[in-house]
């Protein structure tokens, strides 16, 4: 493994597109989604045997899986589109094969099997030697050298992948904010997201695992429901969710994001700003291979930059009544001064 390199960011951010660009590069294993599928749960203290770490990549995310079984869909959620043997209805789908392997291979369940196969009797070790041992596996059988992982919504996790990967690298990738909190709000994700914090703020609790009986009898019956394995998808699309909200979430997640690349070497932290990339994809990709290690091939470049649409930018602006925008844009200042302030920005 030549590198290792996390992208961390709000979401809603063109992540998802950097994923895409960086998987047709020969030397970049992207690893798409890759925390927000294992999560906290893949990162247990102590020894962890490879029969243990093979439950945390094939177990279905609870997140998702409630979700699935709802009928809610993300656009993320590759193996939905071509499903194979793993239904969300009956067998549930392994963490890895909703949205990561899909995106490495067109034969998921095969790779999955592989994958098993060679973890399943890996040595006791950290966690953390488990991943970068998958990562090394999967680099050799995809011949990739140089790995990428990319979630959204993944400011939260910097400090601990920090902790478990002291020599990785990481991205800071973010997007205007309005645009940003508009694209929020109008994403089944995130507006879970927002109803879940909302259950936390009612409830005062600081993880799920803490709530009592006594705190869901609280709830209102539009947020109680969500707590189930199954809910009505009508409560989270069709409920009226202000758009300040989500211009306070992306702020929260820019400052956070910010706060963390503060604390890095200069030599294992960069950014990049989505409307950054639109105005010069070239060198942006360019400045981007050199970080991680990887040559930005003529080639690689020219198709990078026919997968990129500016279409969405400024939406915004376009969407919104003056009112609206200006609202949207106070939630926003927060995180837009901070960008403003980081001294480092690239």
């Amino acid at each position: 493994m030549r590198s290792l390199t996390f992208v961390i960011g709000t979401g809603r951010s063109g992540s998802t597109a950097l994923s895409r660009i960086l998987s047709t590069h020969p030397d970049v294993l992207s690893l798409n989604e890759y925390m927000a599928s294992v999560g906290d749960a893949a990162f247990p203290a102590g020894q962890v045997s490879g029969g243990d770490f093979w439950e945390v990549l094939f177990r279905p995310t609870p997140y998702f899986a409630n979700m699935l079984r709802s009928g809610l869909l993300m656009p993320e959620f590759l193996y939905t589109r071509r499903p194979g043997r793993y239904s969300a209805q009956s067998t549930g789908i392994p963490a890895l094969s909703l949205m990561v392997l899909p995106h490495l291979t067109d034969d998921p369940d095969g790779l999955l099997d592989d994958i098993r196969a060679a973890v399943i009797d890996w040595p006791r070790r950290s966690a953390a030697e488990h991943h970068e041992a998958l990562f090394e596996w999967l680099g050799a059988r995809l011949g990739r050298s140089a790995v990428v992982e990319r979630s959204g919504y993944s400011t939260g996790w910097a400090q601990g992948l920090r902790a478990a990967f002291p020599q990785a690298k990481f991205v800071h990738l973010f997007r205007d904010g309005p645009d940003c909190a508009l694209s929020m709000s109008r994403h089944p994700g995130y507006r879970v997201i927002t109803l879940m914090r909302e259950i936390k703020e009612r409830t005062g609790v600081e993880s799920f695992g803490d709530l009592t009986d006594e705190d869901v009898r609280s709830l209102p019956p539009d947020l109680a429901p969500l707590l189930d394995e199954r809910f009505d998808p009508a409560l989270v699309q069709e409920r009226d969710l202000p758009l300040r909200r989500f211009g306070a979430l992306w702020s929260e997640l820019v400052i956070q994001g910010a706060q963390f690349l503060d604390e890095l070497p200069a030599a294992q932290r960069t950014t990049l700003a989505y409307e950054d990339l639109l105005d010069a994809p070239r060198e942006e990709l360019a400045r981007l291979a050199a970080f991680i290690g990887v040559e930005p091939a003529h080639q690689w470049l020219d198709g990078a930059c026919a997968q990129l649409d500016d279409s969405r930018r400024g939406s915004a602006g376009r969407q919104l009544a003056p009112a609206e925008l200006d609202d949207l844009r106070e939630s926003c200042a927060p995180g837009t001064r901070a960008l403003e302030e980081w001294p480092s920005q690239g």
